[in-house]
């Protein structure tokens, strides 16, 4: 089960959320958070030489680079001592760590300890990377974790039921095995969303998630709607019904994902509420 929350932490707004949300789940779960900050090389090694060379037509002088890196790790202190405070005035066992590289990268080798990441679909520097509509820390880090990852709205809202968008596929079915236990265990009943025009494949993927709810004690409601998975999804979304949703992750191969789009970030990107995404 979830014992370890790993989330990512720049100082931004979007991460403050996370934090918010990770302080909330993790008594449900009975679970600690690590709070992890990446001083991003990109920083120091990229846009600063450019910058100042173009700006005063000279390299920097000697010394600033390591004046630069002690200013990111001032701040990096800054940040992880603020979310230890915030952990301890909640009442929840954390640890942080900090570290120096490329950040997806970082966040993937640190989750390797953990049993679930909480981030933000943005973080700070989301406007100086080549991105997509998500960005791209988070995007790589949902494909390449292999680790739950709660994807956090830009406002904090208590989680009191949640949604699986069930499809039948690989990830779907690891999603609605780790959402019934969640549910479960944090006593929040959860609706699944079937979308599909075809009544006798919405009657196979109903009785699959009826088997899977009579094997615990998950509060489940079955929902079958007809339509584009994508609007139908995020039209439960904004009924407000539930806090949560839960998903596989890009069920979709990815030369169809290219040409079509992923219905996995076309959620993430519009939903008011935070998306757990499964691979």
């Amino acid at each position: 089960m979830i014992q370890n929350i790993l989330i990512p932490v720049d100082g931004s707004v979007n991460s403050t959320v996370a934090i918010n949300f990770g302080i909330y789940v993790a008594p449900k779960f009975g679970a600690s958070l690590s709070g992890l900050h990446v001083i991003d090389t990109f920083l120091i090694q990229g846009p600063i030489m450019t910058d100042i060379s173009a700006t005063v037509g000279m390299p920097p002088y000697e010394g600033f680079f390591e004046a630069v890196e002690t200013s990111l790790e001032e701040k990096a202190d800054l940040i992880l001592n603020n979310f230890s405070d915030s952990c301890h005035k909640s009442g929840v066992s954390c640890q942080t760590k900090k570290s120096i590289g490329k950040i997806s990268d970082a966040i993937i080798e640190e989750a390797e300890k953990a049993d679930m990441i909480v981030m933000a679909k943005k973080g700070e520097h989301f406007h100086l990377k080549e991105g997509g509509i998500i960005g791209t820390v988070a995007e790589t880090v949902i494909r390449r974790s292999g680790k739950p990852v709660l994807v956090t709205p830009e406002t904090f809202r208590e989680i009191e039921s949640m949604a699986l968008a069930f499809d039948g596929s690989a990830s779907a079915k690891k999603a609605l095995a780790l959402s019934m236990r969640i549910s479960e265990q944090a006593k929040w009943p959860i609706t699944v969303v079937i979308v599909t025009s075809d009544a006798a494949k919405a009657a196979d993927l109903s009785a699959h998630v009826e088997d899977a709810a009579q094997k615990g004690l998950a509060d489940c409601e079955i929902i079958v709607a007809s339509g584009k998975e994508v609007d139908e999804i995020l039209k439960f979304i904004r009924e407000g019904a539930v806090e949560l949703m839960v998903m596989g992750a890009y069920g979709h191969n990815r030369l169809r994902e290219l040409i079509l789009g992923s219905t996995t970030s076309s959620i993430i990107q519009k939903s008011p509420i935070p998306v757990l995404l499964i691979r």
